[in-house]
């Protein structure tokens, strides 16, 4: 559970991590304004690391504001993110009213860019995007923290069909319900430099090649710049008129996710399709419930259940209220793309990310299946090895090895263990080479190479390693 914090991470320009001591607001405002001075407001960010939430902490910083962020994981966030403050806290955690205070000591305001898009081993939606948002609206009006803004999304409410919108819609609800000046922001589907979650899924379809497989392309969508909705966030909390408001963050016109992908594959620079294949609902439902399992083993794809759900019912809004409000529109998806580069990384990331998830199912077999296959064939293995070590030291070995083999496939399984499996991985595959160089050379010149097939095995764990990289 989160108890009240004693320390404050602060990240320097040189984006290294460091804390100081402190106790309660007047140290949190002695530490931080010994490090960036005077501020203009001092905002409380959660989701601070995420996408938009680090679009939202630029802006506020590029105009004089203080930061505060919560991160479970404070060193990845001050890496991350220079020049904020973070505090360690989790979601899944924070679902009293009186674990906020703490938090909430100096702060003016607070923007919720938090999120996940489904329930897995990561994240509980229900205590993520509910509990812990309701518990911290009724902490900000005991605390006289009056301005507040959330992210939500298209199609957010109470009885949503999907678990995400419904706890985004409950949040939502909450807020309205409150005395505080709330404004409740609805972007559609974020575009950004940065890939990740819906920007990531975009370009990892349009990297197939030769042809362009869709599933519901005939999805309607309304995109709009992570950019901008840093900018609507910051408005939000400086302007009076928009509070109590909902306004949809989107672009004036809606397109098919069919054009969307396809602009994604021309603005990245891969060739025209031969030709566009709609694959049928049913196969896109099996590849979003096998999504929806590797959620349970710590991995966030883009292509779970809920994402067909939410594009099934279409990602709308309407961005007139917002116009008429701040006489501002959204760029459409195409000037938003002309304003993005598109370079050999993007397309890299495309690609690898297209066949990521495909390497990983077969490397945590391959190893699986190699260390069952050992146990099966634990006799005629033994054999190879017997003249060196005897029969007893033989079969030891080959059951050690067995396991070894097994517990590396169910390593790489897990999204937590993943990289440190790649290395343990890497670290087989050498002592493999070292013992059979000295326990049975003549494997070298084994015409099926044995000894030499690990070779591409340990180097295929170092590019996975490389390819593991979340945000």
């Amino acid at each position: 559970m989160f108890s009240r914090p004693d320390r404050l991470w602060q990240c320097a320009a040189d984006k290294r991590c460091r804390s100081q001591d402190f106790s309660g607001a007047a140290g949190i405002l002695a530490v931080s304004g010994s490090v960036f001075g005077a501020c203009e407001m001092r905002v409380l960010v959660l989701g601070a690391h995420g996408l938009v939430g680090q679009a939202i902490v630029r802006k506020l910083l590029a105009r004089g504001d203080l930061v505060v962020g919560l991160a479970r994981d404070v060193e990845r966030a001050c890496q991350l993110l220079a020049g904020v403050s973070f505090v360690s806290g989790d979601l899944n955690h924070l679902v009293r009213e009186n674990d906020w205070p703490p938090l909430l000591e100096g702060i003016d305001a607070v923007v919720n860019a938090s999120g996940a898009l489904q329930s897995g081993l990561k994240d509980n939606l229900a205590l993520v995007q509910r509990d812990s948002i309701v518990a911290l609206v009724a902490a900000c009006e005991h605390a006289n923290v009056r301005s507040f803004v959330q992210v939500s999304a298209p199609g957010a409410g109470r009885r949503a069909k999907t678990e995400f919108l419904r706890t985004k819609g409950q949040a939502d609800a909450a807020l309205r319900a409150s005395q505080l000046d709330w404004v409740i922001v609805k972007p559609g589907l974020v575009v950004s430099q940065t890939a990740y979650g819906g920007t990531s899924l975009l370009r990892m379809l349009a990297a197939f090649p030769l042809v362009q497989p869709i599933a519901l392309p005939d999805a309607r969508l309304q995109t709009v710049d992570v950019k901008e909705v840093a900018r609507a966030v910051a408005l939000a909390l400086d302007n009076s008129r928009l509070a109590r408001k909902d306004f949809d963050l989107v672009a004036p016109a809606a397109e098919t996710l069919r054009e969307v992908v396809l602009s994604f594959r021309d603005w990245l620079g891969f060739p025209k399709p031969a030709a566009v294949w709609r694959l049928p609902d049913w196969l896109a439902g099996v590849v979003g419930r096998f999504a929806d399992f590797s959620g349970l083993l710590g991995w966030r794809s883009p292509l779970r259940t809920t994402a067909l759900h939410v594009l099934a019912d279409e990602v709308t809004g309407d961005p007139e209220p917002w116009r008429r409000a701040t006489g501002r529109t959204f760029k459409t998806l195409s000037e938003t793309l002309r304003e993005m580069p598109s370079t050999r990384q993007e397309r890299i990331f495309a690609r690898t990310q297209l066949v990521f998830p495909l390497l990983v199912v077969i490397y945590a077999g391959f190893w699986i299946a190699s260390g069952l296959v050992g146990l099966w064939q634990s006799d005629d293995a033994a054999v190879i090895v017997s003249g060196a070590l005897g029969e007893t030291g033989a079969r030891w070995s080959v059951l050690g090895g067995s396991l070894a083999d097994i517990l590396v496939g169910v390593g790489l399984c897990f999204r937590r263990s993943f990289v440190a499996a790649c290395v343990a991985a890497i670290a087989v595959c050498v002592f493999y080479l070292l013992a059979g160089s000295i326990l049975t050379p003549i494997l070298w010149a084994d015409p099926l190479g044995p000894f030499l097939k690990v070779m591409p095995v340990a180097a295929l764990s170092m590019a996975l390693i490389a390819m593991a990289e979340e945000r």
